[in-house]
């Protein structure tokens, strides 16, 4: 009898995420025309996403999302796996980053994904970074705390009060545990942050790596209605490209995983100006040697290591 019952719970656990992966949506993600070579790795673009399709007006009520028509993104994360053996790299490109993009001239990378779509995005991508983009993985607004509220929430520390109405938050600070709608609003959160943009940068990658620390606890792998729950609360909030295989969005949340256990990088790609006047308006300028140094390292696959805290520079190469 304990062998059968193990046998059942282990294949409960593999039929679960089989089953979940079938319900994701997909999209055409991947871009036409030439493209960068092949580097050592693999690199994924994962994507937040604030549209409002499929939110009912009582979700758009409660995570203070509005009625905006059109989407945009509203995290934009490279992920980079190795094939070395060295740490997997979460890279925040922040929305606001002043770029080309191929046949629009140049502009903030938010607008590529309202022009094209992920096509666009990851072209543009591609186009900045000299990475080829192997996968992609976009979840939106209510897919994302659905997957926190599969949880029972996710504890977080938050650094400073945030009163933010414009993101549907008033959280004090200090460590607490987050529900699906304050988390929504924190990973949000612009105007009540002073480090604009790049602050929350950082708090969408904090948060990411929280979900999976949570996720890979014995109150969740152990419990089959919320390892069910948290499976199919986040195959049902995904979109991923066509090429997207169930491997690739398993290295993305592996890489989620090693971060959140510091055995990942979190970066965001290195900044010279934060307040660049262009015509799209003020915009992020990056540091143009050293994220060419940086993107030429991941395509190298060269061991990184985190810059000192508090700074925008490029990590050290191995």
């Amino acid at each position: 009898m304990v062998v059968l019952v193990v046998l059942a719970w282990l294949a409960f656990m593999v039929f679960t995420p089989l089953h979940a992966w079938n319900s994701v949506s997909r999209v055409d993600a991947s871009p036409s025309g030439a493209r960068p070579a092949q580097g050592k790795g693999v690199n994924y673009l994962l994507v937040g996403s604030d549209s409002r399709g499929g939110l009912t007006k009582e979700q758009r009520k409660e995570y203070s999302t509005g009625r905006a028509p059109g989407q945009r993104t509203d995290s934009i994360i490279l992920v980079h796996v190795p094939s070395s053996g060295g740490k997997p790299v979460l890279l925040s490109i922040p929305r606001d980053s002043y770029v080309p993009i191929p046949g629009h001239g140049s502009n903030k990378i938010n607008a590529s994904f309202s022009i094209g779509g992920p096509r666009l995005l990851v072209a543009t991508v591609e186009q900045v970074t000299g990475l080829r983009i192997d996968g992609y993985v976009e979840i939106g607004f209510g897919g994302f705390a659905g997957v926190v509220d599969s949880l029972g929430g996710v504890r977080i520390c938050v650094p400073f009060r945030m009163n933010d109405p414009k993101a549907g938050i008033d959280l004090q600070k200090g460590c607490q545990v987050l529900d699906g709608r304050n988390a929504l609003g924190y990973v949000r959160a612009r105007y009540s942050d002073p480090r604009g943009d790049i602050g929350r940068a950082e708090r969408q990658r904090q948060f990411l790596a929280a979900v999976m620390k949570k996720a890979a606890t014995p109150s969740t792998v152990l419990v089959p209605t919320r390892y069910w729950g948290f499976s199919h609360a986040v195959a049902g909030g995904l979109i991923i490209g066509d090429e997207t295989s169930l491997r690739d969005a398993t290295r993305v949340l592996l890489a989620l995983r090693a971060v959140s256990n510091d055995q990942g990088l979190s970066l965001v790609v290195p900044i010279a100006d934060l307040n660049y006047q262009t015509r799209a308006g003020s915009s992020v300028k990056w540091d143009t040697q050293r994220a060419k140094a940086l993107f030429r390292d991941l395509r190298e696959d060269v061991p990184l290591e985190a810059p000192p805290p508090g700074t925008n520079g490029k990590p050290s190469g191995g």
